[in-house]
């Protein structure tokens, strides 16, 4: 039958009984595409979710800001969610669960091809962690919280950066990891065939010349990847150059006057951390 509570101001609802088969051909066919298109016309671009419960009291609600498609009506549900961390350090996946008591099977999956990394069996009463897969890349690295299934990944390197796969019974998560290396601390060199003496002249009542000494510096960084190298004067960005691939050397040119006393740094960074050198013209 209808839920009371849920159309509690309807007195069609509350007086409307049908049995469990056929309560959720009613839902399936008729209330879940109705406020599917409701949901859609009140929210717009955001992203929401409709969960169906078709026992003998069924209802809808909704939940915002998520991107899930019911499994009930529209397949399984899928979250996704992108995590970064420092290389060496230790990151979580959180399932979101509080006790893995409701739940019957938690898997924890890896890349393109899905390789099965641990696994809480609820019914069966087991924990099981498969670290010497992938060619032991996740050997005494994998750890499993035992009340909400939740994966830790002890000692990080890049190598574990890709998609993680979470399924609680037909609930999907997706993981996007990566996992960024410690950087560089950035190299200011000058190179001597690049200073010179320009000269320049200006009349008033009379000619006079005076000049400036000119250095081409370059700021370098070897063996970096996904990165983003920059010069700056004070708090104010010059120039900058960024790439995306693996183990590249960078060098970004920077021409400034020998007697200049502002101040230029040079810095790498990432998504999560940077490295900053700052110059000294007076050294070089």
């Amino acid at each position: 039958m209808t839920s009371k509570a849920a159309f509690s101001d309807c007195v069609a609802a509350t007086d409307f009984h049908m049995h469990c088969t056929k309560c959720r051909e009613m839902l399936n066919g008729v209330l879940a595409p109705y406020f599917l298109k409701m949901m859609t016309s009140d929210e717009g671009d955001e992203k929401f979710s409709l969960l169906l419960d078709v026992s003998n009291d069924g209802y809808l609600s909704k939940t915002s800001n998520l991107c899930l498609c019911s499994s009930g009506v529209f397949g399984d549900t899928v979250t996704e969610e992108s995590v970064s961390v420092l290389e060496g350090d230790s990151v979580t996946l959180y399932t979101g669960l509080t006790a893995i008591t409701e739940v019957d099977l938690i898997q924890w999956r890896f890349g393109s091809e899905n390789t099965l990394l641990a696994e809480i069996s609820v019914m069966a009463g087991t924990i099981s962690v498969f670290d010497d897969v992938l060619d032991e890349r996740f050997r005494d690295r994998l750890k499993l919280d035992h009340q909400t299934g939740s994966l830790i990944i002890t000692d990080t390197r890049t190598e574990h950066t890709g998609d993680y796969r979470l399924q609680i019974n037909r609930v999907i998560k997706r993981f996007s990891l990566t996992v960024y290396a410690h950087l560089p601390v950035p190299v200011i060199s000058s190179n001597s065939s690049h200073c010179s003496s320009s000269s320049s002249s200006s009349s008033s009542s009379s000619s006079s010349s005076s000049s400036s000494s000119y250095c081409s510096l370059f700021c370098s960084v070897v063996n970096v990847g996904d990165v983003t190298l920059s010069w700056y004067k004070g708090n104010s960005l010059l120039s900058s150059i960024s790439v995306s691939d693996l183990s590249i050397s960078l060098s970004l040119p920077l021409e400034v006057e020998y007697q200049e006393k502002n101040s230029y740094s040079c810095v790498i960074n990432n998504p999560i951390t940077n490295q900053t050198t700052h110059l000294d013209i007076s050294k070089l």
